[in-house]
C-alpha cells in the first residue's frame, strides 16, 4: 500500500502535520503540541516523526499520529535518524558537568526500546555519548546498511560499529582533516577533505573501508578553503564544490568557486571547466546517478546538464536563476531563482526533449522541495529570513496553485520522505487536473492582477525605437557582461587614484580634457622631456620647476662624486653648470628670508642718520655688515670651484 503524501511544519506556537494532495486535511489522531518546540523532523524512510521540547523528545507514528516513544533529553536543539530508522540522535548545547569537564552532549538512542512498567522513561538508556562542540556537522555519518558510523576528531576519522559505540572499531588517520562524507551506496567508502595549509594544496581523498593505507581516489587542488562533498545515490561518483574565503582577483565578495568530479574506484577524476565567468550557484545530482546539473556564471546565469563523465549534454536558456533540483523520479528538473531574485521556477521534462512545462511565480520563497510523488512542488517563506508573509504554498508541477496556508513565524516545513517505489510516476502524470483547494482559490481572489510593466524610462526622442544591444541583458540578446572589479573603486590604491570618467553604453568614447598632473604625459606615465613642458603643452608651476631643478642638481652632484671616486675629473663646463644650478636653487629657497633681511638692512642704514638712535655711535658695524652681505651674495651667485 502506497504511503499517503504528507508534510509537517513548525511555527512559533506549535507543530502541524497535514496530509498532502488531494485532501490537504490535518492528520487524524495527532494531537498538536504547543509551546517552545526547537526542532522537528521525519525519519529517513518517513515512518516516524519526532520533535524536541525543553523537557523531552517525542516520537510518533507518521501514519497515525500515535506516540511511539519518549526520550528523557532536555534542551535538544538538533535531531537526526539513522538510515534504517533504528537509532535517533540528539544534540544539546555544550555545557560542563559537576567536575568542570565538558559534558557529553551528543547522544544516540534506540527508537524502539522496551520499557518496563513504572514510567515512560524507565529503561531508556543511550547507546553512545560523545562530546560535540560544533553544531555544524554535528551528526554521526552512517553507512546505508547502518553497519558502521563515523565522526571526525582532530586529525582522524573515528569509525564505530553502530551497535557498539563504546569503543572505536577503526581509525582513518589524515593530518589536517576538516570534513568528510560517507558514501550512500552499497560500497563502504569515505571521502575526506584537507584544506590548504603551509603552501600545500588542498586535497580530497576517497578510502574504502577498511583499507585505509592507500586512497582509492585522490584529487589535489588550490583555491580550496572549504568544500561541499556531494555523492550520487549509487555512491559511485563524488562532486567536490570547492570555495575560497576571498577572491584574490577582486571580482566577487564571496570568494572563488571551482568544481571537480571523482569516481569512487579511482578510474576518473577531472576539474569541470565552465564556459561562463562567475560563481557556481548550485549543483545537484539526478536520482538516477547518471547526470548532474550546474547553475553558474554572473546573472543571467547558465544552467547545464552534464553526464557522468562531466560532458555537457544540454544547456538551458540564460536566465536569472540560482537553484536547480531534480524530481524524485529524475524525470523533471526545476530551475529557479530565489533569494534576491524574483522567485521564478521553470519546470522542464527531461524525457520529452527537455521541453518546458511551465513557469511558476513564487516570490520571496526560502524553501523549495519536490513532493515524493513527483507531481507537486512545495514553496514556503520562513523566518528569520522574512518575518512577514510567512506561509506554505503547494503548486502542481504543470502549473497552478493547489494549496495555500498563511502562518505566523514559520520556522520549518518539509515533505514526508518516501521511497521511489512507494509513489511510482505514471506515463502521463498530468493528464487529469484536480480542482485546487479552497485556500488556493481564496488566495488567488485576493491577489491583484499584475499590471503590464511600464518598462524602463525612455526620453521622448528614443520612444518607439528598438532597444540598442548595449542596454539589453545577455539573455535578451545583449553582449556578455565582463567584470573588471568588485566596484567602481576596484582600481584605486588605498582610496587614491584618478576617478573613471562616466561612460554611456553604446556611445563613442569622449576625449579626456581634464588637466594632467605636473610632469605627467598624456595617456599616463611621466613626461619624457623631463620638465613636463613643450610636448606636454602644460607649463609647470613654480614649485614643480624648483623640485625638478633640485633633482637635476642632485643627479649632477652624484655623477661628479662618482667620477671623483673613480679618479676621473669632471669637465669644467659641467662643474660650472652644477654651480649655477645649485646657486639658483639656493636663491630660490632663500627668497622669503632674503626679503626680510633686505628690509632689516634698509632699516639699519636709516638708523645711522637718526640722532636719537643708538646706532649712530656705531656706523662702522653697519658698514662691516654690508660688506659681509655683498661677499655672501657673490659666493651664492658663483660658487667657488675646487
Amino acid at each position: 500500500m502506497a504511503a499517503t503524501t504528507q508534510f509537517a511544519y513548525r511555527t512559533l506556537k506549535g507543530i502541524g502535520i497535514v496530509n498532502g494532495p488531494p485532501s490537504y486535511e490535518p492528520l487524524e489522531g495527532f494531537t498538536r503540541p504547543e509551546g517552545n518546540i526547537r526542532c522537528c523532523m521525519y525519519s529517513s524512510c518517513g515512518r516516524y516523526f519526532a520533535w524536541a521540547t525543553t523537557e523531552e523528545v517525542k516520537i510518533v507514528d507518521a501514519s497515525s499520529g500515535n506516540v511511539i516513544s519518549h526520550l528523557p533529553a532536555e534542551n535538544v536543539y538538533e535531531l537526526g535518524f539513522s538510515p534504517l530508522e533504528t537509532y535517533v540522535i540528539t544534540w544539546q548545547r555544550p555545557s560542563k558537568d559537576e567536575a568542570g569537564d565538558a559534558a557529553k552532549n551528543l547522544k544516540v538512542w534506540r527508537v524502539i526500546d522496551e520499557s518496563p512498567a513504572g514510567g515512560k522513561y524507565m529503561g531508556k538508556q543511550t547507546v553512545g555519548k560523545f562530546v560535540q562542540k560544533n553544531q555544524t556537522g554535528w551528526n554521526l555519518r552512517y553507512t546505508f546498511d547502518e553497519k558502521f558510523c563515523a565522526r571526525v576528531v582532530t586529525n582522524e576519522v573515528q569509525i564505530y560499529e553502530s551497535h557498539d559505540l563504546t569503543k572505536v572499531w577503526n581509525k582513518l588517520r589524515v593530518e589536517g582533516v576538516s570534513d568528510f562524507a560517507v558514501s550512500p551506496g552499497e560500497n563502504h567508502s569515505i571521502a575526506v577533505f584537507v584544506p590548504e595549509r603551509k603552501g600545500l594544496p588542498a586535497s580530497v581523498r576517497v578510502y574504502n573501508v577498511p583499507q585505509f593505507d592507500t586512497p582509492a581516489s585522490q584529487k589535489n587542488f588550490f583555491k580550496g578553503d572549504k568544500v561541499q562533498l556531494k555523492w550520487n545515490d549509487n555512491g559511485t561518483s563524488l562532486i567536490v564544490l570547492a570555495q575560497t574565503e576571498v577572491d584574490k582577483t577582486g571580482k566577487s565578495y564571496y570568494g572563488e568557486t571551482t568544481m571537480y568530479l571523482l569516481s569512487a574506484n579511482g578510474g576518473f577524476d577531472s576539474r569541470i571547466d565552465l564556459d561562463k565567468e562567475g560563481p557556481i550557484h548550485d549543483v545537484s545530482w539526478s536520482p538516477k546517478s547518471n547526470s548532474f546539473a550546474v547553475v553558474y556564471g554572473y546573472m543571467p546565469a547558465k544552467t547545464v546538464i552534464f553526464n557522468a563523465k562531466a560532458q555537457p549534454t544540454h544547456t538551458f536558456p540564460l536566465a536569472p536563476r540560482n537553484t536547480v533540483c531534480f524530481s524524485p523520479h529524475g524525470r523533471f528538473v526545476l530551475v529557479a531563482g530565489f533569494g534576491n531574485l524574483a522567485g521564478q521556477m521553470d519546470i522542464y521534462d527531461l524525457e520529452k526533449d527537455y521541453s518546458k512545462l511551465c513557469t511558476i511565480e513564487a516570490s520571496n520563497a526560502s524553501v523549495c522541495e519536490w513532493s515524493p510523488d513527483g507531481k507537486h512542488i512545495l514553496t514556503a517563506t520562513t523566518s528569520p529570513r522574512l518575518r512577514v508573509d510567512n506561509g506554505i504554498r503547494i503548486w502542481r508541477a504543470s502549473g497552478g496553485l493547489m494549496y495555500n496556508e498563511d502562518l505566523n513565524e514559520l520556522y520549518h516545513v518539509c515533505w514526508r520522505p518516501e521511497q521511489g517505489s512507494a509513489a511510482p510516476l505514471e506515463e502521463n502524470p498530468f493528464s487529469s487536473v484536480p480542482a485546487p483547494h479552497a485556500s488556493a482559490l481564496k488566495y488567488l481572489e485576493s491577489v491583484k492582477t499584475p499590471s503590464k510593466p511600464a518598462g524602463a524610462y525612455r526620453p521622448p526622442g528614443a520612444r518607439g525605437q528598438v532597444t540598442p544591444l548595449a542596454f539589453k541583458r545577455e539573455d535578451e540578446g545583449g553582449a556578455a557582461y565582463v567584470r573588471d572589479g568588485i566596484s567602481s573603486f576596484a582600481n584605486y590604491v588605498n582610496g587614491f587614484g584618478k576617478s573613471k570618467s562616466r561612460v554611456v553604453p553604446g556611445a563613442e568614447a569622449a576625449e579626456d580634457k581634464s588637466p594632467l598632473p605636473p610632469g605627467a604625459a598624456p595617456g599616463g606615465g611621466v613626461s619624457l622631456t623631463g620638465t613636463g613642458e613643450g610636448i606636454d603643452s602644460e607649463p609647470l608651476s613654480k614649485a614643480a620647476k624648483k623640485n625638478a631643478k633640485k633633482r637635476e642638481a642632485k643627479k649632477a652632484a652624484a655623477a661628479a662624486a662618482a667620477a671623483a671616486a673613480n679618479g676621473e675629473s669632471a669637465p669644467l663646463t659641467q662643474l660650472k653648470l652644477q654651480g649655477r644650478i645649485l646657486a639658483i636653487v639656493l636663491i630660490g629657497e632663500r627668497t622669503q628670508r632674503d626679503a626680510k633681511e633686505a628690509e632689516a638692512k634698509d632699516t639699519c642704514r636709516l638708523l645711522q642718520y637718526r640722532p636719537d638712535s643708538k646706532q649712530v655711535q656705531r656706523p662702522h658695524k653697519a658698514r662691516r655688515q654690508s660688506e659681509a652681505e655683498v661677499e655672501i651674495e657673490d659666493s651664492a651667485v658663483t660658487p667657488r670651484l675646487q
